[in-house]
């Protein structure tokens, strides 16, 4: 087991936390953590590029010329994919990006984004996250006393609405639930802050 510090809201230590090293402590696996990370940017893309075919461009529907004796190419159409003005030919249409890896993939790669951070000391864990109603300040004050000023990960336990409004409009500050936690997010930020609950919650998930 690997233990790290244990910080009170206000700042202050509160002793140790064991992590699980199945899940925090292993090797990082580079090549599965880049496949996830290009999974998760390719199901983020809209697919909306559209073009028009020759059906659907506007006109084009009088032959231009005869067929025969004008010693010029027959033309059927001047909505034709060679003409200026007509359709696009194997252009790009609606379509979804997504794909899905196999889920030991997944969480594998998850793992070793999250034991890279321990290792790095990026991995804060709070005991709790508890505000009377939402304070974007007091938020903002609470991430200074845990000397958190880089792009940073907050990860809670569910159904803590309160803190999730209190930190949605501070910059380079992204709020997850346990259940989101995932490895884009995870390696796209310089600190995580995990909830002592939020942390029991993804160690039962992945474990």
């Amino acid at each position: 087991m690997t233990d790290v510090a244990l910080y009170k809201q206000d700042g202050s230590k509160n002793g140790t936390v064991a992590l699980n090293d199945g899940i925090f402590g292993i090797e990082p696996n580079n090549n599965v953590v880049f496949d996830a990370i290009v999974m998760q940017r390719a199901s983020l893309r809209q697919g909306t590029h559209s073009v028009k075919n020759r059906s659907a461009v506007r006109g084009g529907g009088k032959k231009p010329w005869r067929q025969k004796g004008t010693g010029r190419a027959r033309q059927g159409s001047i909505r034709s994919p060679q003409w200026r003005g007509g359709g696009i030919v194997f252009g790009p249409t609606p379509r979804s990006y997504s794909y899905r890896l196999p889920k030991k993939v997944s969480r594998l790669a998850l793992k070793s984004v999250l034991s890279e951070k321990v290792s790095d000391n990026k991995l804060v864990v709070v005991d709790t996250l508890q505000f009377d109603a939402p304070k974007t300040k007091e938020f903002a004050e609470l991430l200074g006393k845990l000397d958190v000023s880089t792009k940073t990960l907050v990860v809670l336990e569910d159904d803590n609405e309160k803190a999730v409004l209190s930190a949605r409009n501070l910059e380079n500050v992204k709020v997850v639930s346990a259940q989101g936690i995932n490895t884009l997010d995870v390696a796209d930020h310089d600190k995580v802050v995990i909830t002592k609950a939020a942390l029991s919650q993804v160690e039962e998930v992945l474990a």
